[in-house]
Parts: structure tokens; sequence; C-alpha cells
């Protein structure tokens, strides 16, 4: 009997949590709330330079200490998960993460995560680039301290309810 009452008071915990990422904070409209800030060490301003083409940095053997990507290591779309709705495209080139046509359900800490796999245990593994913002069409990410090219998917995470909204696969 005791376990049947633990089980349900987990179920309960669980369902306040997602519920508690679902909802606003501030109780404000999707206009008139105010994007997450970003760091300025995880994150660029959408008007941060793009690389450009492929580069030969790779391929000469730069010798330099920080991890490096190859240039347009690649793309995909956002989908959500868990019920949640996640939609736009994701492009990495060079050492930037550029979302475009972004858009996600509210949740009060949204964040960015390269991981292999969309599950709990993937994100908890992957890397963290920044929070991102629910309702801020172009975003762009800085990589320069991130080996992006071992991981499979980019995946947005409510970190305070420990649950998935969306991912994109990863294609070159």
């Amino acid at each position: 009997m005791r376990s049947k009452a633990f089980i349900g008071t987990g179920f309960a915990i669980a369902a306040l949590a997602l519920t508690a990422c679902g909802s606003s904070d501030g109780g404000g409209s999707a206009a008139s709330s105010t994007p997450s800030k970003m760091s300025s060490d995880k994150a660029m301003s959408s008007s941060a330079p793009m690389s450009s083409g492929m580069s030969s940095g790779m391929s000469s053997g730069m010798s330099s200490g920080k991890s490096m990507m190859a240039d347009a290591m690649g793309h995909g779309t956002f989908k959500g998960l868990n019920g949640k709705h996640v939609a736009g495209k994701v492009t990495v080139e060079g050492h930037t993460v550029k979302l475009s046509g972004f858009s996600s359900d509210e949740g009060p800490d949204l964040h960015l995560y390269l991981a292999n796999g969309t599950d709990e245990a993937a994100v908890g593994k992957g890397k963290e680039l920044g929070k991102v913002s629910f309702d801020k069409a172009t975003q762009t990410f800085d990589l320069r301290d991130v080996q992006a090219s071992g991981f499979t998917d980019l995946v947005v995470h409510c970190d305070k309810a420990k649950a998935v909204f969306g991912a994109a696969a990863l294609s070159s």
C-alpha cells in the first residue's frame, strides 16, 4: 500500500514540474514578455558575423590548443517532443549554431544542448550552449570551446522541470 502512495506522489510531482515548465512565469503574453538574457560566453547576438563557406582550417591540421569543429558541420529541423511544440531550422557552421524560424512552447528555463539523443540521460551528458528564447525566431550561439562534431542532436530542454521540449537531428 505504501509503494502505491509513493508512486502516486511521484507522478503528481512530475506532473507539477512539467506544468510549471509549460506555463508563463510572469502571466504576460508572449508579445509582452522579455526574452531570456544569454550569457556572452555562451551566446552571440543575432547580428554577429557568421563564418562563410568551407575553410581549409581543419584539413590543414591547425595546431591550436582549442577544440575545433568542421565548418558547415550540420543542419536540421526542430520537432516537438513529449507533447510540446518546437519548430524551426538549425544550421551549425564554423563556430556558430544559428536557429531560424524558431518557435517553442513557453517555458521558464529553456536551454539549448548539443547531445547524442533526446532523453534526459543524453541531455545530462550533452553540452549546454545557453538559454534559448521561446519567442525569438532568430538566435545565434557560440561554439568556440565546444567539440560539436561529436554530437548528433540539438535539444531544447527546460532545466527547471527536467523536460525535453523538442530536438533537431543534425545531418551533414
